[in-house]
């Protein structure tokens, strides 16, 4: 199986269709929204390792490192999913909307989140700073959790596959390094003249 082709399977594409809106079920009018119990399985993730709440084991699409397994232990790419599944429960939490838009990378959300008349631009400034200068993974996961309960309070959607990625590219500093500089390229996109708004229809 591809990267793509696990990624398709995730619980965000099982209910949310390619342009950002609720996939319909068959036969009916009304959306197909994911179970309440889902998400809340998927927020007992929040800051526990892969592989140590079972009630997720149905959520994981990443292929199983057999050498890793063997010793009990999990690849760097199932840890990435495992956080985004869990972030995304929290996000998705009572939500109408969804909170999965493909092409919406955090930078990009988060000046969203800058922009909003609910916020202080200061204090964006500084959680932004200190999410982009985390090193170690749960250090990193505590703060993303901060600027996606923020992202929730303003229904902004952001793409979970994206930050699967980005979490897994984190563990290396030269590919931290890239991600920071997206993050960074998006996020102060704030100085340029303002871009149509990123929320889900």
């Amino acid at each position: 199986m591809t990267e793509e082709d696990h990624t398709k399977q995730r619980i965000w594409h099982r209910y949310i269709a390619a342009d950002g809106s609720w996939r319909r079920n068959t036969g009916s009018a009304a959306d197909k929204r994911p179970p309440g119990e889902d998400l809340a399985a998927l927020r007992r993730g929040l800051g526990k390792p892969a592989g140590t709440v079972l009630e997720m084991f149905p959520f994981y699409t990443c292929p199983v490192d057999d050498f890793a397994a063997r010793r009990g232990e999990v690849s760097a790419a199932q840890e990435a999913e495992h956080m985004a599944l869990a972030l995304y429960g929290l996000h998705q939490q009572s939500q109408d909307r969804p909170m999965h838009r493909d092409g919406v990378g955090l930078g990009r959300a988060v000046l969203e989140l800058r922009r909003h008349d609910r916020t202080s631009d200061a204090a964006v400034d500084a959680r932004f700073q200190q999410t982009f200068s985390a090193t170690a993974a749960p250090a990193l996961q505590l703060r993303l959790r901060g600027l996606v309960t923020q992202l929730r309070d303003i229904k902004q959607p952001l793409d979970y596959n994206r930050l699967a990625s980005d979490i897994l590219h984190w563990n290396r500093p030269d590919s931290r390094n890239r991600v920071r500089r997206r993050w960074g390229l998006d996020y102060y996109a704030w100085n340029q003249t303002a871009p149509s708004p990123l929320s889900s229809p």
